[in-house]
């Protein structure tokens, strides 16, 4: 007995295969019902290969892609129009618009729509009212417009025959009306019939036409050599680029007809475009997000111009946004204070644009900052410009500590407090010894707080104006990983860095961190969560992009890997700057380039100077003479009395210069001599007016006599 052999599968017709022959007496073995056997199996196998083949030839055929493809064009676009017309006479669309609220949770928006739609068919009962009184008048109105212009043709008829002397002439207005009405037949005659089988070829071009247009055609009908792909991304872009991103289950919603809740359609946003959309059952945001080089290619876009993200009150809603093509590789607006203008470190200055072209102002004022990204991404650009914003203000007092050997900082030296460079030993011990100070200037001002604002939460300009011990501080730790990773100093610096941030922002100390290296080492991960204004430029992966942005932004498509160096310096994702989820900027570049004659940086720190010292730039110093008796008496006036504070407050607002860094005690100092010191009243320190006033008459008897 041989061994069956079962032809390979062909398109050719198998060859049957004879049964083996039965033993006498024997009787066949029963086969249980619903069991296939081998060779049926194989048989049922052959056949499903061979009409895969000739589904796949058929398809591959030109003339039969051809058919699908118009055929599929003209019935999209028949439904299409279909249902553009149920929308528009019913509420249909009101009610998609509801349910896509109420998915999202937005209740002020369902009501928006329900008022909508109460006010559209109000509006269409209204109309439907005024057809129907319009039909019972219309008979009425027809007689009266008919015996109305006989009427006028009649008078025409008598005014031109009585103009030519001719009976005959009455009625030759109407003839001619007539003749008209006759013309006015024959070519509707003619040209109705032609018309009539035209209608049908037309309404067919127009639900084609429509139909092309959307994209209702299967991606395997469409022609090999054109994608037909829209550089505006409307909802058809958007749904034929995710349906090419390779998601299995996603391309399954897709061919099991589902159709997305446009949460936001499709609008004009700035220099680009945005959407919100609900994506189907068992796709993440996190799964768009993943392919989001590929979403940006579909769409026509570079990867930093697509941005697919998870609004954190809208779980299921994919928000796209998506820039104009080479929107964010343009030049970046100049600085706006490059020529004129001063600041206020509790209003913040300006530092970059959005990606949607809008002025980013970076807060100061009870903020912190984290900044990092690959060597020659644009750090410095923004540090710079956040740092001359803050000396145009003359009351803010700027440190820097930069751990490395780095001149971006030299410019500004003659209006810095503070400029130590360097990666030394004893360079990170001076950063170190810094963090010690501000840990003590915290909580003394924190003190100093309660005693000069009483009900006051946090330093105010008043305060700072009145009180030189509360001017408005910004340091600098630039290579601050250096730092943070010192075998000696690190544990020290990550603890300090800490205390000081979680008591710093009430009390006007802005503490900046740069870094070229972030990582869980480098940043400590409680700094990174008590920093409020976080930014990212080009970083070479994940664990970077959260180091700097907080856990899990990466995996939310919030991140900075897309960025490439040396192609998008400047370009930087940001957190905590705006009430988004995240923004995208582009840093203002202000020039320092010797080697071409090129130094922007300068002029501003000279205004600066010239700002601090209360002088006009280019005005010639002079050198002045202050007489603390006379200009205590002069900033009196006719007040009996003063408090202390205010005393200082309005010396330093007439004279900066001499006296901007005094305090009580050295108000003190001045005025007993000539025994006119501020005395106490009620537990508050006084100066008055009489004994400056007596003061002065005393010393110019005294003057007199000599």
């Amino acid at each position: 007995m041989t061994d069956t052999v079962v032809p390979a599968a062909t398109d050719a017709p198998s060859t049957p295969v004879p049964a083996p022959p039965e033993q006498p007496g024997t009787a066949p073995a029963p086969v249980p019902a619903g069991t296939e056997t081998a060779p049926a199996r194989t048989r049922r196998r052959v056949r499903i290969d061979h009409l895969r083949r000739i589904v796949v030839q058929v398809r591959a055929d030109d003339g039969y892609r051809v058919l699908v493809r118009h055929g599929a064009y003209t019935l999209g676009g028949a439904r299409i129009l279909a249902r553009r017309t149920w929308d528009a006479r019913t509420t249909a669309r009101h009610e998609r618009m509801m349910r896509a609220a109420e998915a999202a949770g937005n209740e002020e928006l369902v009501r928006q729509w329900e008022q909508r739609a109460y006010a559209y068919r109000f509006a269409r009962h209204r109309r439907r009212v005024e057809l129907l009184q319009m039909a019972v008048n219309a008979p009425k109105a027809i007689a009266t417009g008919t015996a109305a212009g006989a009427g006028v043709l009649l008078l025409l008829g008598v005014m031109l025959a009585w103009a030519n002397h001719d009976v005959s002439d009455v009625l030759t207005p109407l003839n001619a009306t007539i003749e008209l009405v006759g013309w006015a037949a024959f070519i509707a005659g003619v040209v109705w019939e032609p018309l009539l089988y035209s209608l049908p070829v037309l309404a067919l071009a127009g639900v084609w036409a429509v139909g092309r247009k959307q994209h209702t055609a299967p991606t395997w009908a469409l022609p090999a050599d054109a994608e037909d792909r829209d550089v505006v991304p409307d909802e058809g872009a958007i749904i034929k680029a995710l349906g090419n991103l390779g998601i299995a289950p996603l391309n399954r919603a897709i061919k099991d007809g589902w159709q997305p809740r446009w949460v936001s359609p499709t609008t004009r946003s700035g220099n680009g475009w945005h959407t919100q959309l609900q994506l189907p059952m068992a796709v993440p945001v996190e799964m768009i997000a993943a392919k989001k080089t590929v979403l940006a290619h579909n769409l026509l876009r570079k990867p930093v111009e697509v941005w697919p993200t998870e609004p954190p009150k809208q779980p299921g809603v994919l928000d796209l946004w998506v820039a104009d093509q080479g929107s964010l590789s343009g030049a970046v607006p100049p600085w706006p204070l490059l020529t004129e203008g001063t600041t206020d470190y509790f209003k913040g200055v300006p530092v970059a644009v959005s990606q949607r072209g809008e002025p980013i102002i970076g807060q100061l004022m009870a903020s912190n900052w984290m900044v990092g990204g690959i060597m020659g991404s644009g750090k410095s650009s923004l540090v710079i410009a956040l740092l001359l914003g803050a000396i145009l203000d003359p009351l803010v007092i700027v440190e820097a500590y930069v751990m490395a050997y780095n001149v971006d900082y030299d410019p500004l030296k003659p209006r810095l407090r503070t400029l130590i460079k360097g990666d030394d030993d004893e360079d990170i011990e001076a950063a170190l010894k810094a963090l010690r100070n501000l840990r003590d200037e915290v909580t003394a001002r924190g003190k100093l707080l309660e005693e000069l604002g009483g009900d006051a939460t946090k330093v105010t300009r008043e305060m700072a104006l009145r009180d030189p011990r509360m001017r408005p501080k910004v340091v600098v730790f630039d290579e601050c990983h250096e730092l943070f990773m010192h075998k000696e100093y690190g544990k020290e610096a990550a603890e300090l860095a800490i205390k000081v941030m979680k008591k710093a922002r009430k009390v006007a100390i802005t503490l900046i961190w740069v870094t070229v290296s972030p990582t869980a080492d480098s940043l400590p991960r409680d700094v990174t969560r008590n920093t409020s204004h976080r930014v990212a430029f080009a970083v070479g992966d994940h664990v970077a992009n959260d180091g700097l942005l907080g856990s899990g932004r990466h995996k939310a498509g919030i991140t900075a890997t897309t960025l490439i160096p040396g192609e998008d310096v400047g370009t930087a994702v940001t957190v905590g700057f705006t009430n988004k989820p995240f923004e995208v900027i582009r840093s203002h570049y202000v020039a320092r380039e010797p080697e071409k004659g090129v130094d922007e940086v300068t002029p501003v720190v000279e205004r600066a100077l010239a700002l601090r010292d209360g002088v006009e730039p280019g005005a010639e110093s002079q050198q002045q003479t202050f007489d603390p008796l006379a200009d205590v008496a002069a900033v009196l006036g006719d007040e009996p009395r003063m408090l202390t504070q205010e005393v200082l407050h309005r010396l330093a607002e007439r004279w900066p210069d001499a006296y901007r860094e005094w305090g009580p005690t050295d108000l003190k100092a001045a005025l007993e001599p000539y025994n006119a010191e501020q005395y106490k009243s009620g537990g508050k320190s006084m100066v008055s007016r009489d004994r400056v006033q007596d003061a002065i008459l005393d010393r110019l008897a005294e003057t007199e006599d000599d």
